[in-house]
């Protein structure tokens, strides 16, 4: 008597790209047609979010849109007239080469970098899970055209005996 094979073992078997006997790959059919394979990775990922990857997705948001810029050019544009023009003569914050400014725009950029690349590497992670997803949803589909085209098939061949049969019956029903 044959060992029925696991869901496990079925699933190692596709994965490894082994050829599965046609038992395992009825087995294989009925497990992914019963059960929902698809996930929605936004929901599942959202779910798991923490503060700080909230966080991270919104500057990244923000610091990666044309308002941000616009307004962070208007602020570089202004702080350069303002210091280096209107408060020439006078007192200036940050008197040209402007080191505060420099000072301040490396600290932004050190900061702001790691979120950033903290965001994209959930993002990625995102994207990774969506692959998966997409293999499942590709394979239960290629396997259930797969028993489509089988029972195609089979309907076919029954369907030429059966109009074998039919026409053996006519001729001999011409004969008599």
């Amino acid at each position: 008597m044959e060992k029925k094979k696991t869901k496990k073992e079925i699933v190692r078997m596709l994965l490894s790209n082994n050829e599965l006997d046609e038992k395992d790959e009825e087995e294989l059919l009925d497990l992914l047609i019963d059960q929902p394979i698809s996930i929605d990775v936004d929901k599942q990922e959202e779910a798991k979010m923490s503060f700080g990857d909230k966080v991270a997705d919104k500057v990244s948001e923000v610091a990666g849109s044309w308002t941000f810029i616009g307004l962070f050019i208007s602020f570089l544009i202004a702080w350069t007239i303002i210091n280096g023009v209107v408060l020439k003569n006078a007192n200036p914050i940050d008197p040209y080469p402007f080191i505060l400014l420099n000072l301040v725009l490396s600290c932004i950029a050190a900061i702001q970098a790691p979120i950033i690349m903290m965001s994209q590497n959930r993002q990625a992670e995102k994207d990774s899970l969506r692959n998966q997803n997409d293999y499942r949803t590709d394979l239960k589909s290629e396997l259930i055209l797969e028993e489509l085209h089988d029972k195609m098939e089979l309907i076919l061949k029954n369907q030429k005996k059966i109009l074998k049969a039919l026409k053996e019956e006519d001729e001999a029903n011409e004969k008599n």
